[in-house]
């Protein structure tokens, strides 16, 4: 999650750009992603007939607690639900994007800044007051370049010196991290300084992990399925 924030967060201004309407889902998709990595979250079983992956219910594997509040949150809500929600309703229900009044409770509030928050604590990005005409608003100017440039390296190099040309042999993570932050609409921040041909190659690549089929992909052994279901459920 935070990995998506920092590469959507502009460096000087400390703030996600107004036009995107896509990070807050997306944020949600992330945290869904990292409780499964973390072995709390997983999918029903497919059955015999092979349900597809959207109308699979999440199944909580273990509630013991992560160390980080928002994704404890979003754990002790997905225990707590009987009977159980597909991913799609998670990502609705955690963002407030429901109308059922009585699920309301369910969104998570201020992902963002609590998001910029623990980047903060971490010496990643400081925290300062801005004055727009209308309104004053709270920002997280970048202070340490170094670990931004990093991520930013990571996502490039993983689709050009380290393309490994298939996304099981790619590392989970980082695989994630690429299609969730597409979701998120920060990915093209990334590759935006690069030259023209790398930047052709590199987007070319992330579009031919962009065009995998998530229910073929989540078929192949040793896969987190939930993954290609958050995936599936931005990509309908």
């Amino acid at each position: 999650m935070e990995e998506v924030l920092l590469l959507g967060l502009k460096d000087q201004e400390g703030y996600t750009s107004f036009w995107n309407d896509c990070i807050s889902s997306g944020l949600r998709g992330c945290m869904l992603v990292e409780l499964a990595l973390r072995g709390r979250l997983t999918l029903e079983a497919c059955g015999v007939r092979r349900r597809s992956l959207l109308s699979r219910k999440v199944i909580c594997k273990s509630d013991a607690p992560t160390g980080d509040v928002l994704l404890d949150e979003a754990l002790k809500h997905i225990k707590d639900t009987q009977p159980p929600e597909t991913v799609q309703s998670w990502i609705e229900l955690l963002s407030g994007e429901t109308w059922n009044p009585l699920k309301l409770h369910y969104q998570l509030r201020n992902v963002r800044e609590r998001l910029a928050k623990n980047l903060v604590e971490k010496g990643v990005l400081t925290t300062e007051k801005q004055n727009f005409l209308l309104f004053d608003m709270t920002t997280h100017p970048l202070t340490n370049n170094t670990i931004k440039q990093r991520l930013v390296k990571k996502v490039q190099e993983s689709v050009l010196e380290k393309w490994v040309n298939d996304p099981h042999r790619m590392d989970k993570r980082v695989l994630s991290l690429i299609l969730l932050a597409h979701s998120s609409d920060v990915l093209e921040n990334a590759f935006a300084p690069l030259q023209d041909e790398q930047y052709d190659l590199g987007m070319k690549r992330v579009h031919t992990l962009l065009e995998l089929e998530p229910e073929k992909e989540s078929a192949k052994p040793n896969v987190n399925e939930l993954m290609w279901a958050v995936v599936a459920a931005f990509t309908k």
